[in-house]
């Protein structure tokens, strides 16, 4: 992989009904439905509308063996309607629907964590499942989830990536011994950080046993609405950046049919890039990709060391959130936002209290004239001469505000970075990315996909949003300030709003979990800093909402079990008396 250039990565071609995927195959958009698998007309009827958006296969879960019996009828009746599209199974604890619904559909995915507990019992299922699969021409996807690894596997690694990748691997150890090869892998979390690393550590662990399968790339429970977003892009993002991935899916607690449009629109983001102007660059030998760490620099005021990650705005923008520093150009507003500090030109900067010189085009001679103990210097990759390093090595007080106009931003912008590491300086760097949209969602998505591998690598000390255009939607405010910080969030780097991490729903479900989500989120939104989980079902909830301060579980039907972080508090609660326990849950339970 180079870090700088975009490629996609080469891979095999699996064959999944009428639509190939991996090899030269486009990326492949897909969703789930959530309707029950045993109502035929409901699942049938949502698949056809999930593909009039453009899903390219259709998942539905089958939880056991009459779910899975009835997927025949499913698929028949969409043939009959002369919709082709492949259909997947989403099998967890039951092997024996895997067999069935290998029968039935064009590709089944099993979960290892809770597919079979030893090595042993693994071949002892797996085996037999793989023949049947040989026999229908039926693909498989092994899909690991962070929150539901195996006892064994916890016992050995924890739940790290690390352990994501030893249970991905045990599987596809067994595929390669039997010459099956219609396999598509993916490593799912929803902490974006443990998500992109474990399929970087995956990728390499593949390509050291000369594997190349697949990936499908999705950051499960990520969510709804703006948040839902953001984190999707981020984390899928983040990778198809590095030219992985070859199916993905946003997982949004709505619709599955409209998680087609953000996948689109990422996937299309991205892969535009292919073919960009080469980046020369080198990388840095302190950088450790499978594992990155937060770039050493030396702080100044409240930007890099140890510091949370700053947000600095342009004096126009009005979010509800106040960052740091505001970018006000060449004259100061009449009104100041109190708690910000102001940035000026350097050319007409005067040292007034609470501003700060900034230096525009590259504009160096100033530097050594301005008495100020906080400078900032926008920077491109193209300018970072002798010249420029020199001026950085000697004004440790320098800021960097990192910025590219390149088809491939995120490549240029690391590529400033690792020569910075190269050269061994370590002044702060600030990431301006700059738009031009009047889409909000179209805003979230580029934004977070350009943000997401700078976090991971741990590249960035804030980030400087600017969206020329202006959000043109009644209601939708656009604050660039706003999602600066929820990127910072997503990326795992800054809580300053509660976090909710939600499913999207599945054929387990068995209430309404958008209406939930929206009911939990009235109640608690209030709250700063908290992790909340509300998930559908028990499959992967206890272990997805790992690092969740509380969660709202489905036990049943119209039955919530309660949560605080790991512990079940409270079970089978009535679902119109879930969310005031909640609350009083919280109340009772969070540090005065």
């Amino acid at each position: 992989m180079n870090p700088f250039n975009y490629t996609r990565r080469q891979t095999l071609e699996v064959n999944i009904g009428d639509t190939p995927l991996g090899g030269t195959h486009p990326i492949r958009l897909q969703s789930m439905t959530n309707t029950s698998t045993m109502d035929t007309d409901a699942c049938t009827a949502q698949a056809l509308r999930m593909v009039e958006a453009g899903c390219e296969y259709v998942r539905l879960t089958a939880q056991g063996v009459k779910e899975a019996e009835n997927l025949r009828c499913i698929n028949a009746a969409l043939r009959s309607q002369g919709c082709m599209v492949p259909l997947v199974a989403d099998i967890h604890f039951n092997p024996n629907a895997a067999d069935v619904a290998a029968l039935y559909v064009e590709k089944v995915r099993i979960n290892p964590g809770n597919y079979a507990k030893d090595s042993e019992s693994i071949r002892a299922r797996f085996i037999p499942f793989l023949r049947i699969c040989q026999e229908n021409h039926t693909a498989i996807r092994i899909g690991v989830n962070h929150g539901s690894l195996s006892e064994r596997i916890m016992a050995q690694y924890g739940d790290t990536p690390a352990g994501m990748v030893a249970s991905c691997m045990e599987f596809l150890r067994i595929c390669v011994e039997q010459q099956f090869t219609d396999v598509v892998v993916s490593m799912k979390a929803s902490n974006t950080v443990v998500m992109v690393q474990s399929v970087r550590q995956l990728v390499a662990a593949m390509e050291q046993e000369g594997m190349h399968f697949p990936l499908h790339l999705g950051v499960t429970e990520a969510g709804e609405g703006e948040d839902g977003r953001i984190k999707s892009a981020l984390g899928i993002g983040a990778l198809l950046a590095d030219g992985w991935g070859d199916t993905i899916r946003v997982s949004l607690s709505e619709a599955p049919e409209a998680e087609i449009p953000v996948a689109r629109k990422l996937r299309d983001y991205i892969v535009q890039r292919a073919g960009h102007p080469h980046l020369s660059a080198v990388a840095a030998p302190a950088f450790d990709y499978l594992a990155p760490t937060r770039r050493h620099t030396q702080p100044v005021h409240n930007i890099g060391g140890d510091h949370l990650p700053i947000v600095m705005a342009y004096h126009t923008d009005h979010g509800s959130m106040t960052p740091e520093y505001i970018y006000a150009g060449r004259a100061l507003p009449d009104k100041r936002l109190p708690g910000a500090s102001y940035l000026l030109d350097a050319d007409v900067w005067s040292g007034e209290p609470d501003t700060y010189p900034a230096f525009t085009n590259r504009q160096l001679p100033f530097v050594g004239g301005v008495n100020a103990d906080l400078k900032f210097l926008f920077l491109h990759y193209p300018a970072l001469t002798d010249e420029a390093i020199a001026c950085l090595r000697h004004h440790p007080e320098l800021v960097v505000i990192a910025q590219s106009n390149h088809p491939n931003r995120t490549g240029e912008l690391r590529a400033l970075v690792h020569t910075l590491m190269c050269q061994q300086l370590t002044n702060p760097v600030i990431v301006f990315q700059l738009y031009n949209e009047t889409d909000a969602e179209t805003l979230q998505v580029k934004a977070a996909a350009d943000m997401g591998a700078l976090l991971i690598d741990g590249f960035c000390d804030g980030i400087f949003l600017l969206n020329h255009a202006g959000i043109e939607q009644p209601g939708v405010t656009g604050s660039d300030t706003d999602l600066a910080f929820a990127i910072l969030q997503a990326g795992r780097l800054r809580t300053t709003k509660t976090e909710y991490i939600s499913c999207p729903g599945c054929g387990r479900t068995l209430f309404d979990l958008q209406t939930a989500v929206a009911r939990v989120k009235a109640a608690t939104a209030h709250f700063t800093g908290l992790k909340i989980a509300v998930m559908g079902c028990i499959v992967n909830g206890p272990g997805e909402m790992a690092d969740a301060d509380y969660g709202y579980v489905g036990a049943g039907r119209g039955r919530i079990s309660l949560y605080k972080n790991k512990e079940c508090i409270e079970k089978n609660i009535p679902e119109d008396e879930a969310v005031d326990k909640l609350l009083k849950l919280i109340n009772s339970t969070m540090p005065q």
